[in-house]
């Protein structure tokens, strides 16, 4: 029962290929199906954590991460099928990018002081929070042909993306992620 939460992440990083496959070649319908599902797992394996009381550190990483590869999926493989812009595939998957690189190079200065701490969290901020959803909500508008809303959709998507972007340079420079202060969720 302890493992189920990080096996349904596990799941959605497993899947993240397949995803890919599908809206890279206009399989819009299956790809909704799969999101679906994966949407599923992600709501399930939260749940299951909290309602089994089996939170771990590896689920705590891995859920994050395994929405992130989807994302990125998704993304890419829209651009790259000529779905979306290219400028709104850059501004998301630059942003991930950057702040991956950003964690990583504090991590290191982290370990490189001797610091015998456990590794440092990186709580999602209200703004990362807005930006994944609707990020994801973009994409299933692409995805499910909502040629009204995708407009609105991709202007909201980049907006809430680079405010994020702005909120975490913010608080990375602030230090507030790196001394543990920092709590907002």
């Amino acid at each position: 029962m302890r493992v189920i939460p990080n096996l349904l992440s596990l799941a959605r990083l497993i899947v993240a290929p397949y995803l890919f496959w599908l809206l890279w070649r206009h399989s819009f319908h299956a790809a909704l199906v799969v999101m679906f599902l994966a949407g599923l797992t992600d709501a399930f394996d939260g749940f299951l954590a909290r309602r089994l009381n089996v939170s771990s550190r590896i689920g705590e990483v891995l859920d994050p991460i395994a929405d992130k590869v989807l994302l990125t999926a998704a993304f890419a493989a829209l651009w790259l099928a000529g779905a979306i812009p290219g400028w709104l595939a850059a501004i998301v998957l630059g942003r991930d990018a950057i702040i991956l690189v950003a964690a990583s190079i504090a991590l290191l200065f982290s370990s490189a002081r001797g610091k015998s701490e456990a590794p440092r969290r990186f709580p999602p901020s209200l703004w990362g929070k807005l930006s994944t959803i609707a990020q994801m909500g973009f994409v299933v508008m692409v995805t499910a042909s909502l040629d009204l809303l995708v407009p609105l959709g991709t202007w909201i998507t980049a907006i809430l993306t680079v405010w994020s972007f702005l909120h975490y340079t913010f608080l990375y420079f602030r230090g507030l992620y790196f001394r543990g202060r920092y709590t907002e969720a």
